[in-house]
């Protein structure tokens, strides 16, 4: 175990630079640990995706080691960020993220299954990177963090909307990042879970490239008629990042 000041990393965990200024003057950082499944450019993608208004109260389900949390403190005005984490290694692992950022009076970690959370019609706005692949689909890692994180095992596609929809404000926006095979589902559980698409914005990885992943916007009572926006390409055809995603990663 190392400790560091007043807080510790246990053995097989590392700490990542962000490259995000906060406004002490220091760059985001985080604890990760490959056991776990770290996160990858989808969470990064969502968080810049997401709207959120100066003074906002937000909440990521399944915030896993609280990368958006923390990318959202950094970057927008929100007043509070509650990160829902269902597995309490990895919620204590991101408080003690938080902790490193000094971020403790911003960000507030729950090790809480998302289905029970009790607070009601409290946030502004919802994020969401969810397990892509139904209980039955594809291939199970025997790594059961990693299976957890990439399949519908504790949490389905219609628990997270449904959860959204109970925790929003009226006028409310959930932000999702998923796969385009389940757009269909999650424009039908939006809307029976009176949320209403707003915003659609395709992920492809080259502009030669088929969409992989779609981000998706919904409000609470909106009024009904989605805008698509602009395809977001991660590289560039010569297989470098994208300026869009170079901008994204502060590079």
């Amino acid at each position: 175990m190392i400790f560091l000041k007043t807080f510790f990393i246990y053995p097989n965990e590392r700490i990542d630079d962000l490259q995000i200024p906060l406004e002490n003057g220091a760059f985001v950082r985080i604890i990760q640990n490959p056991k776990y499944f770290c996160f990858g450019i989808d969470a990064v993608l969502l968080a810049n995706f997401a709207h959120v208004p100066k003074a906002a109260t937000v909440a990521d389900l399944g915030c896993g080691c609280g990368v958006i949390p923390l990318i959202i403190a950094a970057k927008t005005n929100a007043k509070h960020i509650v990160g829902l984490e269902i597995q309490a290694e990895i919620a204590q692992m991101a408080q003690r993220s938080v902790k490193l950022n000094n971020l403790e009076e911003k960000i507030t970690i729950e090790n809480v299954d998302l289905r029970e959370y009790k607070n009601k019609s409290i946030f502004d706005v919802v994020t969401c990177n969810p397990p892509y692949k139904e209980q039955g689909g594809g291939l199970k890692s025997r790594n059961i963090y990693h299976a957890i994180a990439r399949h519908e095992i504790l949490c389905t596609l219609n628990d997270v909307i449904k959860t959204a929809a109970q925790l929003l404000k009226p006028n409310g926006r959930l932000n999702m990042i998923h796969r385009p095979e389940r757009l269909a589902d999650i424009i039908c559980s939006m809307r029976e879970n009176k949320i209403e698409p707003k915003r659609l914005r395709f992920v492809h990885p080259k502009p030669s490239k088929t969409a992989t992943s779609l981000l998706i916007e919904g409000i609470k009572g909106g009024a009904p008629k989605v805008f698509l926006e602009p395809p977001l390409y991660v590289y560039n055809e010569n297989g470098e990042y994208s300026n869009e995603i170079k901008v994204i990663y502060n590079k």
